[in-house]
Parts: C-alpha cells; structure tokens; sequence
C-alpha cells in the first residue's frame, strides 16, 4: 500500500492558513492596508462600472423611447410631385401589416410670442386621430384636452414653452411665420393668434420646449399649402427591423417618394452616444486594474514577509500545490469579496439613483441633472444583466489572474533558502 504524498486540493488546512494570514496582525499592517485599499479598489471599480453603464443604458433606452414615441420610424417624403394624394397614400402604408399608424403632417418653423416672452418653435400639422395614437401626447397631457381639436383652431404646446412664454390652457399665444402673404411689396410675414387648448409634457426638454401641434388642415392654410402635405410619419411594432419595412412601404405607396428611417436621422447623436459608453467602459475598468495590481502587490509583500512559514509548511510535507492554492484563496478571497460588495452597491444606487439625485442636489443646493442640457427631467438607469453579469465575472478573472504570479512564486520558493537566515 502507497504511502500517500499530499493532501487533497483545498483542504481544511489550506482554508485555516488563507483565513490567518488574511487577518489583520500588527507586524503585518503595511501589507494589511495595501489589502484593504485592493478590496476598496475593486468595490468601487466593480459598483462604477455597474452604475455608469446602468446609467448609458438609460439613458439610450430613455431617449428612444421619446424620440421614437414622437418622431415616426420612417418617414415617407414626396418626389417628383407633391404629396396632394395623402389620405390615399396613408390609408395604403396603414394596411401593411407591422405598420400601426402613418400620420400625415405639415411642418414648419416659426416663432411664438405672448405678452411677457418669445421663443422659436418648429410647428407641426397633424390629424386628431393620429395624434390620439401617439401615447407619449395623447396620455400626458398636463392641462387643457384635445376635444375638437379638429374643429378649432386651438394649438397644443409643452409645458417647458408654456412656462417659457408664461401662458396656460386657455390663453393665447402669436405664432410669426417668414412666408406669408404675397404682396407688391414682397412677401410678408404671416402672424395669428391661437388659443393655447391643452399642454403637454413628454418628459424631454428639446421636445417639451420646442414643438407646437396644430390641426393639420389649418398647418395647410397657415403655412400655404395647396391641399398637400410635406411627409407622412410611418410608426411601426418593431423599429429595430425597420429595414424590413421599406421595401414594403415603398410598394404600398404606389408612387414615387423618398424614404429616410430613424436610425438615419439620428445616427450622429446614437453614435456619439455608443462611443462615449464605449470609452467610458474602458476607463473605468482600469480601476478594476489597479485594484487588481494592488492585489497583486499585497500578496507579493505577504510571501517574502511569510517565507520562513513557507519553509516550515514544506519540511513538514505541504506540497508545492499546497503553498499555492493558500495565497491564491487569500487574493482570490479579496477579489471576491470586493466583487460582491461592488455588486451590491452598484445595485443599491440603481435602484434609487432618481432619490439620490434629489438628495444631492438639495444638499448642495445645486442643479445636477439639468434638462436642458441632459434633454430628460429625471436620471434614468437601466441594468442589463447580461452586461453587469460581465461586469463581475471580468473583476472576478482579473483578481484571479493578479493572484497566480505571487501564489507561484510562494510554492517556488526553497525551504532551504527560506530557512537559512532565520
């Protein structure tokens, strides 16, 4: 019968040596601290990169919705002749099946007056019908209704222009057209008054400030429009394949136009977007580096500080194995924990990052998230799990990988050498 030559891996005494030298001794205190700013580095790695990257998925998915929640997903412009045929057209577009609305509009730009303000707006013609459809509208409206909004000549504006002109449901406000009246003269600008009939807030300030609907047939008459129309906003179920439906539209139109899809319109603004999460995931992984590093360094000070136990475990029989899996559990174990701790910051502050936000700015008596310049009213954070998943297994392989040199250099280290000095 053979003598057996080791221990199973990870044994019980493997485990009790890990726990000892990761317990705090006053000789050992440098390598202590050193340990503890590795745990820290890693949590707060780990929990950054979970909130920033929450916080760029928010604010993507945030953005689509309300920029996809207004603007049609494709939209059908006229070619060759103008766009005099659109209820036909649009009746056509509708019945393709995926399509759910196909909203004909008149657009122009403008600039709306009140007694204590002025402001440029880009107005925008549409049918009752259509806009009812429109949940992002039709659903937060903040005063006013769109009762007979067809029939009247009221308009419906955001609360950030209302607020900007002073005005509420009810009141009126001047729009100032450049193409008005063709005269001897020249042209003349073309300016009337409306009835403020209700007042939206989508919840994007570019949005909120900027647009004012009008009923499309008098967009027509305001703007000069000789029965036409300047496109048709197509919405569909799933706007991520919205390639798949141009073809389709084109056909259903049944004359010439040209087409141009949201990702088009708004490639330059999601690209940015993309990029800047892009290199802030870079960024911010190098801290998980550090920490990593630090790792590192902390179990490399622990093995020449711990050489003369080293030697001690290797005459008594601890296999070169032995030594290695006792510091890769003392690096690992730091990695670990400062993962889950990270982790579960990184989730607490998701969860409440609006709350936050509030309390910050309250003590510091400062706008942190401005709409004008952020486009939302509120910080949005959305956890991807595939993408936080990846976020702790990376921190989990690099705390692994920053312990193999040193646990490697602990088992190659010679009893004898070891024992010499002492």
């Amino acid at each position: 019968m053979t003598e057996p030559t080791g221990t199973r891996p990870f044994a019980p005494f493997e485990w009790m040596l890990s726990l000892r030298y990761l317990r705090a001794r006053r000789k050992e205190g440098f390598i202590s601290v050193i340990a503890g700013f590795s745990f820290l580095g890693i949590m707060l790695g780990v929990a950054t990169l979970i909130i920033v990257m929450a916080v760029m998925n928010g604010f993507r998915k945030e953005l689509l919705d309300k920029i996809l929640g207004l603007n049609g997903h494709l939209l059908v412009q006229p070619l060759e002749s103008p766009l005099t045929d659109y209820e036909a057209v649009a009746a056509r577009i509708a019945g393709v099946q995926g399509v759910r609305l196909a909203a004909p509009i008149v657009e122009g730009q403008a600039l709306a007056s009140s007694p204590f303000n002025a402001a440029g707006v880009l107005v925008r013609g549409v049918r009752a019908g259509d806009l009812n459809k429109l949940t992002s509208i039709a659903k937060n409206i903040k005063q006013g209704s769109m009762d007979g909004f067809d029939q009247g000549q009221g308009v419906m504006i955001g609360r950030r222009m209302a607020d900007q002109l002073t005005v509420r449901a009810g009141d009126s406000v001047s729009l100032v057209a450049p193409r008005g009246a063709v005269t001897p003269m020249g042209t003349t600008p073309r300016i009337k008054a409306y009835k403020v009939a209700a007042v939206f807030e989508i919840g994007m300030s570019e949005y909120d400030t900027s647009i004012v609907f009008m009923p499309l047939n008098e967009a027509q008459a305001y703007f000069n429009r000789n029965g036409d129309v300047t496109a048709i906003e197509v919405y569909t179920d799933n706007p991520d394949k919205i390639q798949n439906y141009r073809q389709l539209v084109s056909d259903a139109a049944q004359r010439p136009i040209f087409m141009i899809d949201w990702r088009q319109r708004n490639a330059t603004f999601f690209n940015a977007l993309q990029v800047e999460r892009n290199v802030m995931f870079l960024i911010l992984t190098l801290i998980v580096l550090v920490a990593a590093f630090n790792i590192a360094s902390s179990l490399i000070m622990l093995v020449k500080d711990k050489g003369r136990d080293i030697g001690i475990l290797r005459t008594m029989g601890a296999t070169q194995g032995s030594v290695m899996r006792v510091f890769l559990i003392v690096g690992f174990s730091i990695g670990l924990v400062g993962d889950l701790m990270g982790f579960g910051l990184g989730l607490l502050v998701c969860l409440n990052i609006e709350s936050i936000r509030q309390f910050m700015s309250w003590l510091t008596n400062t706008e942190l998230f401005s709409p004008e310049l952020y486009f939302l009213s509120r910080l949005p954070a959305e956890l991807d799990v595939g993408e936080t998943a990846a976020v702790v297994v990376m921190a989990l392989a690099l705390s692994l990988l920053a312990t193999l040199y040193p646990s490697w250099r602990a088992a190659r280290l010679d009893p004898v050498e070891a024992l010499r000095y002492e």
